[in-house]
């Protein structure tokens, strides 16, 4: 039986959107991959508009200032 896929590698393969679903302390939550760091992210509550998580790329202001460097 092939092993099955996990949900990081589900959001790569999606090509129309920017976010996929992923299940987070049994509740299943929008998240997106860090450009940086390639770690999945979930959204915040300070992030709750759809036009400002569409403007998320970077997980923290770590991997933001790394990306600058």
């Amino acid at each position: 039986m092939p092993p099955k896929p996990n949900s990081v590698a589900a959001a790569s393969a999606v090509s129309k959107r920017s976010y996929a679903m992923m299940l987070d302390r049994g509740v299943m939550k929008q998240f997106k991959l860090c450009v940086q760091c390639q770690l999945p992210m979930t959204r915040r509550k300070k992030w709750a508009s759809d036009v400002v998580w569409d403007e998320v790329r970077y997980c923290s202001d770590r991997c933001r200032k790394a990306a600058k460097k």
